[in-house]
């Protein structure tokens, strides 16, 4: 199997791609972007591709400066939690009987155990949420999603709100898993987001498999 590196060099080459890094580098230059250019590509940096047992999408990075760092839903642990990661610690402590692991909000335990945190589209500029929509990111992530589906088999996908459960027909279910719940966020986690009880599901299914459960 190839690893991460080869896949997104694929995607490099691509001419979606290439207009897409010349609107980025310029988007540097001139306005203020999150992450910090070095950690775009983090999630894919922090767990390999072929330890994968895990896929949360996100929507787009944290917009407030210091809080994005390349991994979706994650926070540098200095940094006070935000409100969709608030929420997911509640769900976490109340599915499993215990506090999360990651408490401070910080994620790269749960990618260094072989969660993919990827967000749909990987930067945004200051204050702006979704600001960097459309400019090739969703193709991108797509196509890293189809290469999971086509792939790796028996991967646990968990989509949170509408546009990561949009998702769910690029993924081919007869190979992976897919559990589906509103956001986390304030506006949608009393929908249904609080009570789905992924993190246990997760795990149960990643025992029936023979994997080592994530320690949430």
């Amino acid at each position: 199997m190839e690893n991460w590196k080869d896949v997104i060099n694929i995607e490099k080459e691509k001419d979606y791609f290439k207009n897409l890094k010349e609107q980025i580098d310029k988007k540097y230059e001139t306005t203020t972007v999150f992450p910090p250019k070095n950690k775009i590509f983090n999630a894919f940096t922090k767990s390999s591709l072929e330890d994968l047992k895990v896929v949360i999408l996100g929507q787009d990075p944290y917009h407030g400066k210091g809080q994005a760092q390349g991994l979706a839903f994650s926070t540098p642990k200095e940094i006070k939690n935000p409100p969709s990661m608030v929420n997911i610690l509640k769900e976490i402590k109340d599915d499993l009987k215990k506090d999360s692991s990651c408490l401070d909000g910080d994620l790269n335990p749960w990618a260094e155990e072989g969660v993919l945190l990827l967000n749909t589209i990987l930067t945004v500029e200051e204050s702006k949420p979704k600001s960097h929509h459309k400019l090739g990111w969703e193709i991108f992530t797509d196509n890293i999603i189809k290469y999971i589906s086509q792939n790796c088999k028996d991967v646990v996908f968990i989509l949170w709100g509408g546009p990561a459960i949009a998702k769910s027909k690029i993924i081919d279910e007869t190979k992976h898993h897919i559990l589906t719940a509103p956001h986390p966020s304030p506006l949608s986690s009393y929908r249904g987001f609080f009570g789905c009880k992924h993190f246990s599901k997760t795990n149960e299914i990643l025992k029936s498999l023979g994997k080592k459960p994530i320690n949430w």
